[in-house]
């Protein structure tokens, strides 16, 4: 029987995690890994470390964003979607709250000895880190509450977690290559703010009956199948613009494998309101972003070993 209750409450703070979604921090940390390999400033342990410490924050903000949410009744009349052990009585409001602050202390921790470890720069991004891990929807002016949540993924979990990362293993890293850092984000950026977006669809509902204004809520059914469709067709377009440009190898065009699936959830979006089908679309998107993410990575690498064209 304890090893039932242990198995339990495991799968229940699984859940409450969230995992299925940390290809949001996988797949800024992959691409910043793969380019401080072409660069030749690839450290191993400090790479993990940022990982662990970046996942910790991720784990600190889906905690939150359970337990803020419960407390403002958001969860209340929401049919489907991740999370929801509070609502569901699987885990306490006090254990959520108590493993946010353990997530949050612990991602601080390792932020700071890599702090110790390179530059000013760092403290600009661990901040702002925090401050959207714990913002996104507590505190006063609740991000997400109040039409912010896209951009502020977008940046965070894009160009800060990219530029953050190569930068702990690389201090000395010039203004320039920064500069091209946050524009190989870009289709990172866009495809993460459309995880976040297709959530924010399927509760519309649900969001405005609490006076949560997502941009969803806000402009309506119409404006936010137009801006799904943005966010997912625009990482394809911005990563054609950088290849282009000349700041992304044409190696990273493996992408476009996944536009057919892309290109499936649009249409999704686009012809239904079933919170069900919409609650699996989400789960795609989250999928579709790992997917990008991975070929984009494979396509950076492939171009280190093949001769230039």
């Amino acid at each position: 029987m304890t090893n039932d209750k242990q198995r339990n409450k495991a799968r229940a703070w699984y859940q409450a995690l969230r995992p299925r979604v940390f290809t949001a921090t996988y797949v800024p940390m992959g691409l910043a890994g793969i380019v401080a390999v072409d660069d030749g400033v690839f450290d191993a342990a400090v790479f993990l470390l940022a990982l662990i410490g970046t996942l910790l924050l991720q784990s600190a903000a889906n905690l939150i964003n359970e337990y803020a949410d419960y407390r403002r009744g958001a969860d209340r009349l929401k049919e489907a979607g991740q999370g929801m052990t509070i609502k569901q009585k699987i885990l306490s409001p006090r254990s959520v709250l108590y493993g946010a602050v353990f997530t949050t202390v612990s991602g601080c921790l390792i932020g700071l000895y890599l702090l110790s470890q390179s530059g000013p720069l760092l403290w600009l991004i661990g901040i702002g880190g925090v401050f959207v891990a714990i913002a996104y929807t507590a505190g006063p002016f609740p991000l997400a509450y109040n039409g912010l949540g896209e951009i502020a993924v977008a940046i965070f979990m894009g160009p800060a977690i990219i530029v953050g990362a190569y930068y702990v293993m690389a201090p000395t890293v010039s203004q320039a290559r920064i500069f091209e850092l946050c524009l190989i984000s870009l289709p990172v950026a866009f495809m993460v703010a459309a995880i976040l977006h297709a959530n924010n669809i399927r509760d519309m509902e649900a969001d405005r009956a609490v006076a949560k204004r997502t941009l969803a809520v806000i402009f309506g059914i119409r404006f936010a199948r137009a801006e799904f469709m943005f966010l997912v067709i625009g990482a394809y377009i911005v990563q054609l613009l950088i290849i282009a440009a000349g700041h992304l190898p044409a190696a990273t065009l493996l992408t476009l494998l996944t536009l057919p699936e892309a290109l499936r959830l649009i249409k999704i979006f686009n012809t239904s309101r079933a919170v069900p089908l919409m609650h699996q679309a989400q789960g795609r998107t989250a999928k579709l972003h790992g997917q990008f993410g991975l070929l984009l990575v494979v396509g950076w690498a492939l171009s280190m070993l093949l001769p230039p064209l």
